[in-house]
């Protein structure tokens, strides 16, 4: 579904963009991918690595309308992947945070119904889900503002959907580079901020597939959120170095004990599918009659049982420290 069209990545110069920028140039031919971000020296690189004839390169803001407006002229299908993600950073620049991930996502929707995109698609987390931290607290925002934009298309055929999985391996800002560099810089003990810690965890090539499969099964309004294993950080750091002993550090300043993707106040909305579940929206005015339990490529859910919650506690797929270690590619 890709071929011939136009696609818009904002932030489109980190991890996900890259992974997904590598993979979209293997499997299809897009008439323009359009990498949208602020860093120059960014896009530099990335222009080195992927120098296809379809690239091109937006310096912008997502806090910028009239730019986005501008880069999303003529565009099939946008993927939101920009945001602030990191947690400590988030809290002590609280405004900051807020400008780029709730106000960012307002222009993305803004610009996207002025230049008719077909399609949206928003990168989500775990931590917009029964959110501790302000950073979860934004991007639950932005969730609702990406469902509801849904009713706000008119004879606009445009259709929003979020996407939401947990922690990406190797990610910047992840643990597993973070142990990696204390190992490398020959560490006698790898830091632990809580043994009960679990995470969810996902590749950046599986987030990727993901995303590519949801354009072609959303509907418009729908969370969509896939089944992927948990592991505790313990078990991160003895697979990554068997001989440090491990000090515990303490929770960072808004750091949770384990990560929910479906909290249970949702669990009348959500549906289970054989590798995912759908979390429909709790208020549709769009007039459409959808069915959340069936997809467009014809999958079948079935409504989760109430009071059903999807968190890296009570996950039954765990990750083994073997299994660990070949995803990491050590």
């Amino acid at each position: 579904m890709f071929n011939n069209k136009n696609i818009l990545i904002t932030g489109g110069t980190g991890s996900f963009g890259k992974k997904y920028t590598e993979m979209i140039l293997k499997q299809y031919k897009p008439n323009r991918l359009i990498i949208f971000s602020r860093d120059e020296l960014k896009q530099y690189e990335m222009a080195q690595q992927f120098d296809d004839e379809c690239m091109r390169f937006f310096i912008g803001d997502v806090r910028d309308l009239e730019r986005l407006k501008e880069a999303m002229m003529g565009v099939d299908y946008v993927i939101h992947a920009a945001a602030l993600k990191h947690v400590p950073i988030a809290e002590y620049n609280p405004m900051e945070c807020i400008k780029t991930n709730i106000n960012g996502a307002e222009n993305v929707i803004k610009a996207a119904l002025h230049s008719r995109v077909k399609k949206v698609l928003a990168l989500s987390t775990d931590k917009a889900a029964n959110p501790v931290n302000l950073y979860g607290a934004t991007k639950l925002v932005s969730d609702k503002l990406f469902v509801a934009a849904n009713n706000m298309t008119g004879s606009r055929d445009i259709r929003f959907s979020v996407i939401r999985y947990g922690n990406v391996i190797g990610s910047r800002g992840s643990v597993v580079p973070f142990f990696q560099q204390l190992i490398d810089k020959n560490a006698t003990e790898l830091p632990i901020t809580d043994t009960k810690m679990t995470r969810f965890l996902i590749t950046l090539e599986a987030g990727v597939k993901f995303v590519l499969k949801n354009f072609e099964r959303m509907q418009g309004g729908e969370i969509c959120v896939p089944k992927i294993p948990s592991m505790k950080v313990t078990e991160m750091a003895k697979a990554l170095a068997p001989e440090l002993p491990h000090r515990i550090i303490g929770m960072r300043p808004g750091e949770k004990l384990y990560e929910t993707m479906c909290p249970s106040d949702d669990s009348h909305l959500t549906y289970e599918f054989e590798d995912f579940y759908v979390i429909a929206p709790s208020a549709d005015f769009s007039g459409e009659d959808k069915d959340y339990s069936t997809t467009i490529l014809g999958e079948k859910g079935v409504p989760v049982t109430p009071g059903f919650a999807y968190d890296s506690n009570s996950n039954t797929e765990w990750l083994t420290q073997e299994a660990f270690m070949e995803l990491v590619g050590n």
